[in-house]
């Protein structure tokens, strides 16, 4: 209970202090053809619901029950992004999860170019008509 109150407090920290950015469609996918991985963060409902971008790594932040595990989801991060200075983008639903995330990420981890998908899947992706793979 104590790491979990820990953590929250963190992402509130991070959520202040962070130089975070966001980044376009257009963007990210320039950002992919270069080797960016893409981490998708949303809940496996919300794949199967609006489609994954193709190419995407499933690391799910916050289950469905909106529980999250930060231990683990690091571990499967650092699978994807071996390098803290490796260049890559968050996804989730709005851009919110993936805004306080991101700012952990960068603040308290280490990570020097994280970004986000700015709008997220709705606003950002699908709005604009890019494409998906549905699950």
């Amino acid at each position: 209970m104590i790491k979990k109150i820990l953590v929250m407090m963190l992402l509130v920290q991070s959520f202040v202090l962070a130089d975070f950015k966001g980044v376009d469609a257009t963007t990210l996918e320039a950002m992919m053809k270069k080797g960016a991985p893409v981490i998708d963060i949303r809940t496996s409902q919300e794949w199967k619901q609006d489609g994954i971008i193709k190419g995407a790594h499933k690391i799910m932040f916050f289950d469905d029950r909106g529980q999250y595990d930060i231990d683990k989801f690091l571990n499967q991060l650092s699978k994807v992004v071996k390098d803290k200075n490796q260049p890559f983008v968050l996804v989730c639903r709005s851009a919110s999860r993936t805004n306080m995330l991101g700012k952990f990420l960068a603040n308290e981890v280490g990570y020097t170019k994280v970004r986000e998908l700015a709008g997220g899947m709705v606003f950002g992706w699908q709005k604009l008509k890019k494409p998906v793979l549905k699950q």
